[in-house]
């Protein structure tokens, strides 16, 4: 049997450690880390880890995130606090967005009432477009 690698550090300098609970344990060398085998679950691309944080910058919350991509409102959050990602503090502007394909895209951005005077972001989600617009808040 393969010694498998370091799940945390990815080293091949590793050692077996003794069993726990009748799997084998084993200790890295390089970080200390103890593991009983390959941390098996559901790995989601990394592709969608930039996309949610991208869109949480953006000011787009976590469930909408959740709802744009498909991908839990909790893994979001765990990935701003892992990466310690702080989204700017500025409450005069609120983002909307529109999906769109890239027909729609095209003829959005085609017409001028669309663009003139409008600064908006497009970014890629899937097989789709989407473009965030920042809209002051207005006191009445």
């Amino acid at each position: 049997m393969k010694i498998p690698k370091c799940p945390k550090c990815k080293s091949e300098q590793v050692v077996k450690s003794g069993v726990v609970k009748n799997r084998q344990r084993y200790k890295c060398k390089n970080c200390f880390y103890h593991f009983t085998v390959d941390k098996l679950g559901k790995k989601i691309d990394d592709y969608f880890v930039v996309k949610s944080l991208q869109l949480y910058l953006e000011g787009v919350s976590y469930r909408e995130i959740e709802r744009l991509l498909g991908v839990s409102h909790v893994s979001v959050m765990n990935w701003v606090k892992h990466f310690g990602v702080k989204r700017p503090v500025d409450y005069d502007y609120h983002p909307t967005y529109k999906i769109l394909s890239q027909n729609e895209l095209s003829d959005y951005l085609s017409n001028p009432e669309n663009t003139n005077g409008k600064g908006f972001l497009i970014t890629e989600v899937g097989d789709k477009f989407m473009i965030i617009r920042w809209d002051r808040f207005r006191d009445q």
